[in-house]
């Protein structure tokens, strides 16, 4: 079958199975290879991507479905050639750690965001609680988020303490 879908703000046509998850869509036939595959039980969340602007777990959603649809992947999150603030507050607080989980992570954070300009700690764990990270205990991804937060709004004056990056605005 074939299938069109706007990805990352192009227009895409392929000939599918109807069986192809998203996940494989993206990386195997786009090569887009940021979007991870994980668990294969939709338990991870190394998989997020958006689709119509809504975090969902692509493991889960077969290309088909997705046909018609707009998907934004880790790759179509920064701008004009600059990196997303969550992209970069991943850098700056080290919330990447080996980076698996970290597509996912960045693409749930980026839409809590979106819709939380200036989520607490507790708001950013539960908006993450859908994924797993095995390296942290989050600590670095939740002080990520509200680096990027804090970018966003203009009043990130140091990096959050905790961690050990030495840059500063």
């Amino acid at each position: 079958m074939q299938v069109t879908m706007t990805v990352n703000g192009d227009e895409v046509t392929r000939e599918v199975e109807g069986r192809l998850l998203l996940v494989h869509f993206l990386r195997d036939h786009l090569a887009l290879t940021g979007t991870h595959w994980g668990c294969d039980t939709s338990n991870c969340g190394t998989c997020v991507v958006w689709l119509d602007g809504e975090p969902v777990k692509s493991c889960t959603v077969f290309a088909a479905m997705a046909g018609g649809h707009d998907v934004r992947t880790v790759e179509g999150l920064g701008r004009n050639g600059e990196l997303d603030p969550v992209q970069r507050g991943f850098i700056e607080c080290h919330g990447l750690q080996c980076g698996f989980c970290t597509p996912g992570m960045m693409m749930t954070a980026r839409a809590l965001l979106d819709r939380n300009p200036s989520p607490s700690q507790e708001e950013i764990r539960e908006a993450i609680s859908g994924q797993i990270c095995r390296c942290t205990g989050y600590a670095t991804i939740v002080r990520s988020v509200q680096w990027a937060a804090a970018e966003e709004a203009g009043t990130r004056t140091t990096v959050p303490s905790g961690t050990t990056s030495g840059s500063t605005s």
